[in-house]
């Protein structure tokens, strides 16, 4: 992708700030995966990961990105585009929030405010992968005009491949 095919990295929305990784953000993104239910991860191996974040985002010009709650000024969780399962020139919109946050219409927030970012870079069209079983997500998809596509099987069971087309 080119230059001014670039998402911004900060984006603001009336009650959420999303914005570049910081290495202060690891602790709070090392609690966020403990939600999942598969132990803490150490913060050492998330600060790398925040680096690659930052790396990744340097070299694609899209952007996986913390939440913070404008008011509170708290880390609730990340959204943005990855390639994840796809393609740079159709990058898969992700997000995940803490449980706490859940239910307040944040993760709607936030994805459309990316939505908005990847539409402006030119994309025409995006994914989202998620699995069946989480309904939650799949209405936060439904709200922002995504369309099931297909439903494939992994080694976690069915994943719902959802798409949308950009103006």
């Amino acid at each position: 992708m080119s230059a001014d095919e670039c998402m911004p990295f900060h984006l603001e929305t009336e009650r959420l700030i999303l914005r570049p990784w910081a290495e202060s953000d690891a602790a709070a993104f090392c609690d966020l995966l403990a939600e999942r239910g598969n132990g803490k991860p150490p913060v050492e191996r998330i600060r790398t990961s925040v680096a690659e974040f930052l790396t990744a985002t340097e070299t694609t010009g899209i952007a996986l990105l913390p939440i913070q709650r404008r008011e509170e000024g708290d880390f609730i969780g990340y959204c943005g585009l990855i390639t994840g399962r796809t393609t740079l020139e159709e990058p898969e919109l992700a997000y995940e929030l803490f449980r706490n946050a859940h239910g307040r219409g944040y993760a709607t927030e936030a994805a459309g405010a990316v939505l908005e970012a990847a539409a402006a870079t030119g994309r025409t069209r995006l994914w989202s992968t998620v699995g069946t079983w989480n309904t939650p997500s799949l209405r936060v998809l439904e709200k922002l005009g995504f369309h099931r596509d297909r439903v494939s099987v992994e080694e976690n069971g069915e994943v719902a491949w959802l798409t949308r087309t950009l103006p």
